[in-house]
């Protein structure tokens, strides 16, 4: 039986090899393949009478082949799944982050610490500061409105605007002169 078995591993070891990796082209698979197929020869040897081995070995060449190529077939398809989803998701980061807008997202952040601090003031800080710099009205004129003099008027604004620099500090830079 071993005798059998060593005459037809080096009648067609070889041509088994070469046979295989014209197919799967790669010749470690082949040569695997060729490995597994000859132990699987050499196991049906073992139990029952062969009458052509070298058909046999064929077939079984055949069918391990087509598996293994099967194989490749599916792991291509799941890696060009896959990257065709890593190019999905990259175009979508890519197009999410072309429609940010930093100056819209931080004004809203802005215009929420705006409110905030002011919300902390005393009412009459917050009242004079939305005067002069919303309703645009001369310190003079506040001042008059509210019976108060021009110095607490500057007084109160300077204290509005100092709160707002320390809530705004990393939104201000030193060149910007928002408030």
């Amino acid at each position: 039986m071993h005798q059998i078995f060593n005459d037809i591993y080096r009648r067609y070891q070889h041509k088994a090899v070469l046979f295989v990796k014209s197919y799967v082209r790669d010749e470690m698979a082949a040569e695997d393949i060729v490995s597994e197929s000859m132990l699987k020869l050499w196991n049906m040897l073992k139990k029952e009478t062969v009458t052509n081995p070298q058909a046999l070995l064929l077939s079984i060449l055949r069918n391990e082949a087509l598996n293994y190529l099967k194989r490749q077939a599916i792991e291509q398809e799941v890696m060009e799944n896959i990257a065709e989803w890593t190019v999905s998701d990259l175009r979508h980061r890519m197009n999410t982050l072309e429609a940010c807008d930093p100056q819209e997202t931080y004004a809203i952040e802005i215009t929420q610490i705006v409110e905030k601090t002011l919300s902390s003031l005393s009412p009459q800080t917050r009242r004079i500061f939305e005067m002069r710099r919303y309703d645009t009205m001369p310190v003079k004129k506040i001042a008059e409105a509210l019976s108060l003099t021009p110095k607490a008027i500057e007084y109160h604004f300077t204290k509005a605007l100092k709160a707002l620099r320390i809530a705004l500090r990393d939104y201000i830079s030193n060149s910007w002169k928002i408030l």
